[in-house]
């Protein structure tokens, strides 16, 4: 028998919980949870759009695969974040692979059941679109960035992004990137040679841009990634 979704994991979701309580209270009785191990892939490229996923623990990684088997790597989502939104508008197949990177915990709306609260409750789909428009801009911003900014500049990009989903204050404005991300990955990321992002972030440590704490990445100085990743 499916789990039921408790209500309190979506009221903390980055994505769902400007919602009202109530249509909050209406998702939870439609959602299931759906456990998903670390490596497995949740859904693929071309998979049916049947739902959404709102990630209440864990993290996952939103990828595009070459018929070469080439990874290339687009975002990192933690919890509160919503992956595969647009199936809710459009129905059409998946047009990226999602892999938990370790064990998760999500919660599953079905497109179906989407479809009929939303005939009653109208105003959900004004907060879909919300994150269905932050996911395009989001998109933009990584294009832009590819096309504009110079190599440190895609870097300070990724490290803000990640300290977006992942960040931690700490003292004196620091900010602990709460998720053990590779160098292979800022450069797959960032779209850059692994050894240009080496390089670049040494600098960067050296500098007192950034630094490393047990493994973790610490924005030291956030104003100066700002300055290098504005277009």
């Amino acid at each position: 028998m499916p789990m039921s979704v408790d209500r309190a994991f979506l009221d903390q979701s980055v994505s769902l919980g400007g919602l009202p309580e109530a249509l909050l209270d209406e998702i939870a009785k439609i959602a299931r949870v759906v456990p998903l191990p670390a490596n497995k892939v949740l859904f693929e490229t071309g998979d049916p759009g049947n739902g959404f996923y709102s990630v209440l623990e864990g993290s996952l990684k939103v990828s595009l695969v070459s018929v070469e088997g080439v990874e290339q790597l687009l975002a990192v989502l933690g919890p509160g974040n919503v992956v595969g939104e647009l199936a809710i508008f459009d129905g059409r197949p998946r047009s990226a692979t999602v892999t938990a990177i370790k064990a998760s915990r999500l919660a599953f709306v079905d497109r179906i059941s989407f479809e009929r609260l939303a005939e009653d409750q109208p105003a959900i789909y004004r907060h879909m679109l919300k994150i269905v428009g932050g996911r395009l801009r989001h998109a933009n911003d990584v294009f832009a960035a590819r096309c504009f900014l110079p190599m440190n500049g895609r870097i300070a990009q990724t490290l803000l992004q990640l300290a977006d989903t992942f960040g931690k204050p700490v003292d004196n404005d620091r900010i602990l990137i709460h998720y053990k991300v590779s160098q292979a990955d800022l450069a797959n990321m960032s779209g850059m040679a692994r050894e240009n992002a080496n390089r670049i972030l040494n600098i960067w440590k050296r500098d007192g841009l950034i630094s490393r704490i047990s493994g973790y990445y610490c924005i030291e100085d956030k104003p100066a990634l700002e300055a290098a990743a504005a277009l």
